[in-house]
């Protein structure tokens, strides 16, 4: 993977995940509320491995977006550090330097 295609984000980084494969980290310590990332790529219908979905309240549909920057990378954790507003993510209570970022995929699983 080419690790200077997700090296440009202030805040965070991509590494080796104790979750699954690569997670994304904070560089620095981020505190509650604060913005992290935009989620960036095309708009799709079809599901795959980096597409998050997003309820759009206007259209009462779901629409998806295929991830392609370091924000696909997220992991998910039934206790996150931070959620979407949109498809901008922000911090639920501090996160410090090199914890891993995650958000709740919104699954019906038990961990």
């Amino acid at each position: 993977m080419n690790q200077r295609k997700y090296d440009n984000n202030p805040l965070a980084y991509v590494a080796d995940s104790p979750i699954h494969g690569r997670g994304l980290f904070a560089r620095q310590r981020i505190d509650t509320d604060d913005y992290i990332g935009t989620y960036e790529g095309p708009e799709t219908r079809r599901n795959g491995m980096h597409v998050l979905w997003l309820w759009n309240e206007d259209s009462e549909e779901w629409e998806g977006i295929n991830g392609r920057n370091e924000m696909r990378f997220l992991n998910h954790s039934s206790d996150p550090n931070a959620d979407w507003w949109g498809d901008e993510l922000y911090a639920l209570h501090p996160i410090e330097p090199d914890e891993e970022i995650t958000f709740d995929y919104g699954w019906d699983e038990e961990e």
